[in-house]
């Protein structure tokens, strides 16, 4: 793989490029911490799993607002934070994902290897699809969240043919031209998502703490938030078809 080499920043204050530099360092520690989930998957520890996968969505969350903030792109051209970000990515929201879901006993046994190298490559497909994001920053499709969508499959149990027709229509959903709405960078109700994803975080905490073992309210909210960000951005986009 040939990278061109872009010039440094030789003005720029040693401290200031070495602040920059510490956001890819933040990044690309996701890497490790789906290493550790992986881990915890292997010995079937699944909420210790979704506890470390969990960390590496908060240090996604967190990297963005980071680099902005410390200028990262002008203070460190010669380290793409996309590609890493993408990279990082893959792993925690994809690859171990895709193993749970595989190995975890939710799928029909013939159909989970099969199912399991579905979602692989449909998640590769689509971190490198550049229509991934509108310009709404909705996501187009289903947005390769594995990691969620495998919480869900551990939360409801459903039978495994049910998981397995569910991960087969979440796998060519990834190529469907529908929007789910970004849970952060979606303006449209911004205030409403940001307070159910506050509840989500919440609601799943105590979940992975009671591995699983909860009460059918706190199921019925998780499903009801999901339903909220994949169905909403639909439902009014169809609604306004109808006025005009």
């Amino acid at each position: 793989m040939e990278q061109v080499s872009q010039p440094d920043m030789p003005h720029a204050a040693p401290g200031a490029r070495a602040a920059a530099f510490s956001v890819h360092v933040l990044t690309a520690l996701g890497a490790g911490i789906a290493l550790l989930a992986l881990l915890e998957a292997v010995r079937e520890h699944w909420a210790a799993m979704f506890f470390w996968l969990g960390a590496a969505l908060i240090i996604d969350g967190a990297d963005g607002p980071l680099a902005r903030r410390l200028d990262v792109v002008r203070l460190q051209p010669n380290w793409s934070g996309d590609v890493l970000d993408l990279v990082v990515d893959f792993v925690t929201y994809v690859f171990v994902p895709a193993y749970a879901i595989t190995a975890g006993g939710l799928l029909l046994p013939l159909a989970a290897p099969l199912l399991g190298i579905g979602i692989t490559v449909s998640g590769a497909l689509y971190f490198a699809d550049r229509r991934m994001k509108g310009v709404d920053n909705h996501f187009r499709g289903f947005p390769g969240l594995w990691n969620l969508a495998a919480f869900y499959l551990f939360l409801l149990h459903w039978p495994p043919a049910l998981s397995s027709v569910v991960v087969l229509v979440l796998i060519a959903a990834t190529f469907l031209p529908f929007h789910v709405l970004h849970p952060v960078r979606t303006l449209r109700l911004r205030w409403l998502t940001l307070a159910l994803m506050v509840l989500w975080a919440v609601l799943s905490l105590h979940v992975l703490l009671r591995d699983f073992d909860v009460g059918m309210p706190v199921v019925i909210a998780l499903c009801a938030i999901a339903a909220y960000v994949v169905a909403s951005d639909a439902a009014i986009r169809f609604l306004r078809s109808l006025k005009s």
